[in-house]
């Protein structure tokens, strides 16, 4: 399956949200958002950036309120549910204003000026934006190896199963609009493998998609959330789930015109 073209144009967006799960980031999640805002300030995109505090026991939530106080778009928001980085996200989405959602990471491993670039490809008309470390004009600073080599791994064993192009379905950093989010609930993975989940559904269900370059760099502090021992099996899971609405569902979930 390749990405198909976008559809006719679409309503102007008016809002953008940024979601971003934090769990224990009281060092990264403040540098995070003053980058962010800042660049969608010069970019002049209309946004409000939803910052989720997955019951951190550090200080994250209370750097955050102080933060507010700064910067006007910053929308704290705790999960007071089921701890766990899809839970987070989710909690993200229920509370989001805009017509338009960018997740993001806490840890400024996504370089904040591309979630601009990611709002104009919206603009075009397209429902998704996918990006990826791994086409021309992207890349990747400082991976660790082992991580890498099963990044690419799983990206294969994804592109293989579903007839993709797309090489870096795993990566987080993505775009969707607010319709493409109601219409792949609901949405069931709990922990990294929601993304995987939702673009997987958004494709399978019939929404137009397109791809771009990106840069990625490893976190400079705290530490990383994803366990690969933990995720193996829960990336499998969702891919089979998906998999099976994909050949078995006779289209009854797809987007309908």
């Amino acid at each position: 399956m390749t990405a198909p073209a976008p559809a006719p144009p679409k309503s102007e967006l008016r809002l953008l949200s940024v979601v971003i799960p934090a769990r224990d980031e009281e060092v990264s999640v403040v540098p995070t958002v003053r980058h962010l805002h800042l660049e969608l300030k010069l970019q002049q995109v209309p946004h409000e950036i939803v910052v989720v505090d997955d019951g951190s026991t550090d200080h994250t939530w209370e750097v955050l309120a102080e933060l507010k106080k700064e910067i006007p778009t910053l929308r704290p928001v705790q999960n007071n549910g089921p701890h766990g980085f899809g839970r987070a996200i989710i909690c993200g989405l229920d509370h989001m204003q805009g017509d338009a959602v960018i997740i993001m990471m806490a840890d400024e491993s996504d370089d904040c000026r591309e979630a601009g670039r990611y709002w104009k490809v919206l603009q075009e008309g397209y429902d998704c934006v996918f990006g990826s470390r791994f086409i021309k004009g992207g890349g990747v600073i400082d991976y660790p190896r082992v991580k890498l080599l099963v990044n690419r791994m799983a990206n294969f064993f994804i592109k293989v199963m579903f007839g993709l192009k797309l090489n870096d379905t795993t990566n987080a950093f993505k775009a969707y609009r607010r319709t493409v989010i109601d219409g792949c609930r609901p949405l069931i993975a709990p922990h990294f493998n929601l993304t995987v989940e939702l673009p997987l559904k958004a494709i399978v269900r019939g929404f137009s998609w397109t791809v771009v370059p990106i840069t990625w760099r490893n976190r400079r502090a705290g530490v990383a959330k994803l366990k690969i021992k933990e995720m193996g099996s829960r990336y499998l899971f969702i891919c089979l789930y998906v998999w099976l609405e994909k050949y078995f569902s006779q289209g009854d979930y797809r987007r309908r015109e």
